[in-house]
């Protein structure tokens, strides 16, 4: 392994079996990346297969030749691995929880609330339909109460006409195309919605993470460059070249005496200013855990009132109702001016029974029926959340190695520029003994 790693980190192949070695090398890291690359397109941020193909061939083709003929270059994307742990690979993790929320979660979301709009939709047809169907009674009612009054024992006692105006609405199928433009009309907005924030959130997750992969590349290239050209930077390690110097010049005691500021690099010792970063960056992942799990209690949340609704619906008992006529009909005589002589008037009051009428009539108000399409609730996927919760885990243990992943890009620069390394070890060593002289 140390074998192919120096073929791989020297800047020019000695023959042409290193110049073989290297080619292998470069191939089979770009047919692995190219994979990754294809999967990453084609699956996290959705673009078309054919799209991802062709872009993954002309990337693997282009960083092929790359890695082969720039020697810098090689450093830089060998840096990259490492710094996948720092900020910048976090970035990456939360675009792709954001593409996952957006591809699963959202619209699971948007289903159980059509579930919903689907049974308040059917409960207003059905009751509609109960009404109308109450006012046909209404008007049965009304004509046998009309033909129960004039079938009067007395025809001079007979009504002129004993039928009731009730003013029934015969056409219902004007209400049933109302109540249907309406419901497509709220189905056609609701997907417009639903489209357009799908689309929004694609293409803001498409822009965020190509930035952050330029941003990726930028942050290894702006590593080796402060790498190469400023001595002083990350650079308090105690390393085995630092330790070779300080006993050539017979100095150990300079590594002793500053033991408390400076780190070895293979070391799981942190500085106080690394504890520091860790917390903070450790608050904003947790940060970002807590709303995408108010995305998740949405979720439950929605499936468990569309549940709630199409349960309760389909629960739903039929409300009886019963309408009671009691109707009796007399009529009296009397003989007030002729009170004072019986003879004349042989009854005082007389009372005749002209028509009785009892009858009860039953109806049912039926709220919900079986005829109604309500597509079931959709329950939240638990490998959604399975995955979530691993990209989490990864995106915390990232925050505590993002220390040790400075440190492999410092190993990795160092590997490749050991001339430099060389320098900026022998800094360090002076630093050390300017120091110790003025204390």
């Amino acid at each position: 392994v140390s074998d192919l790693w120096w073929i791989y980190s020297k800047p020019v192949p000695a023959d042409g079996r290193e110049l073989w070695t290297l080619f292998l090398q470069c191939s089979c890291i770009t047919v692995v990346i190219g994979g990754l690359f294809y999967n990453w397109m084609f699956a996290s941020l959705e673009y078309s297969w054919h799209l991802s193909v062709a872009m993954a061939v002309s990337f693997s083709l282009l960083l092929l030749l790359t890695l082969l003929l720039v020697h810098p270059a090689r450093c830089v994307f060998s840096m990259i691995m490492p710094t996948l742990g720092t900020k910048q690979g976090r970035k990456l993790l939360f675009s792709t929880c954001i593409m996952i929320a957006v591809v699963n979660i959202t619209p699971n979301i948007m289903g159980n609330i059509k579930t919903i709009l689907q049974v308040i939709k059917c409960i207003c047809k059905n009751s509609s339909d109960s009404l109308l169907n109450s006012t046909a009674l209404l008007e049965k009612v009304s004509w046998e109460f009309g033909d129960a009054i004039q079938e009067t024992i007395h025809s001079i006692y007979k009504p002129m006409n004993g039928h009731f105006r009730f003013s029934l609405l015969q056409n219902s199928s004007l209400i049933y195309q109302k109540m249907h433009l309406a419901g497509e009309k709220i189905s056609r907005e609701f997907l417009s919605v639903e489209v357009l924030v799908k689309d929004s959130i694609r293409v803001a997750n498409r822009l965020a993470a190509g930035f952050f992969v330029l941003y990726l590349c930028f942050e290894s290239t702006w590593y080796l460059k402060n790498y190469l050209t400023n001595l002083r930077f990350d650079n308090f390690y105690v390393t085995k070249k630092l330790e070779r110097l300080a006993v050539d010049r017979r100095a150990a005691h300079l590594l002793v005496g500053s033991s408390k500021k400076l780190i070895r690099p293979t070391g799981l010792r942190l500085s106080w200013e690394e504890v520091v970063l860790c917390l903070v960056q450790a608050m904003l992942v947790t940060v970002a855990l807590l709303l995408l799990l108010v995305v998740v209690a949405m979720d439950h949340f929605a499936f468990s009132v569309a549940d709630t609704a199409v349960r309760k619906a389909a629960q739903f008992s039929a409300v009886p109702v019963t309408l009671s006529i009691k109707y009796k009909v007399s009529a009296g005589a009397s003989c007030p001016a002729l009170s004072g002589d019986p003879a004349l008037c042989p009854f005082r009051e007389v009372e005749l029974l002209l028509g009785d009428f009892n009858r009860t009539y039953h109806h049912l108000l039926i709220f919900s029926s079986a005829r109604c399409r309500i597509s079931p609730p959709t329950p939240p996927n638990p490998s959604v959340l399975l995955v979530l919760g691993l990209l989490f885990c990864i995106l915390y243990a990232t925050v505590f190695l993002e220390t040790f992943a400075r440190r492999l890009c410092r190993e990795i620069a160092a590997s490749f520029f050991p001339g430099c390394e060389e320098r900026r070890v022998l800094h360090l060593y002076r630093k050390l003994s300017r120091r110790h002289r003025r204390e």
